[in-house]
């Protein structure tokens, strides 16, 4: 009985540990940048003590407008593990369940799949605990309004004088 007792908490312990790895692993490989961008800034973060790791999405969105380029927009929740800030390897953190949600919102363009320098990227993480309807709203107005409207998409869309 203590065997199977011991091989179930192994087992819960592996699925725990590999849970943020499955969910971060099945996004595409453009909005795996976007929550990359994100985990490097919150970790980073000289007030945070632990290591952030991708939770779940929300919301994701992308829009093609030729030539290899697409604008992104992705809504996730990332949490704190029991890692300490600066783990390289994460592979052993698991989720904490003490500390609160950090809703992010990332949005950035992409050329043949690199994220571009112009416009710059745009991160917002704030504690899921404090973010309201008005902080979400003006994040996807943000993200609207960011240099996106760069005009027509193609040279054959131009009107030239006759």
């Amino acid at each position: 009985m203590a065997a199977l007792l011991l091989l179930f908490s192994v087992g819960a312990l592996f699925f725990c540990s590999n849970a943020q790895e499955k969910n971060y692993n099945k996004l595409p490989e453009a909005y795996r940048k976007g929550v990359d961008l994100a985990l490097h800034k919150i970790n980073s973060h000289v007030g945070l003590q632990h290591h952030f790791l991708f939770l779940r999405s929300l919301t994701k969105s992308d829009i093609e407008s030729g030539f290899d380029v697409k604008y992104i927009y992705h809504h996730f929740y990332l949490k704190a593990s029991n890692c300490p800030r600066g783990t390289v390897d994460s592979t052993a953190c698991q989720f904490r369940n003490d500390r609160p949600l950090i809703d992010c919102a990332v949005c950035y363009k992409t050329f043949q799949g690199e994220i571009e320098q112009e416009p710059k990227p745009y991160i917002n993480c704030v504690h899921k605990t404090v973010i309201t309807e008005e902080m979400k709203a003006a994040r996807v107005e943000h993200c609207n309004t960011m240099g996106y409207s760069s005009g027509a998409p193609t040279l054959l869309a131009s009107v030239g004088k006759k």
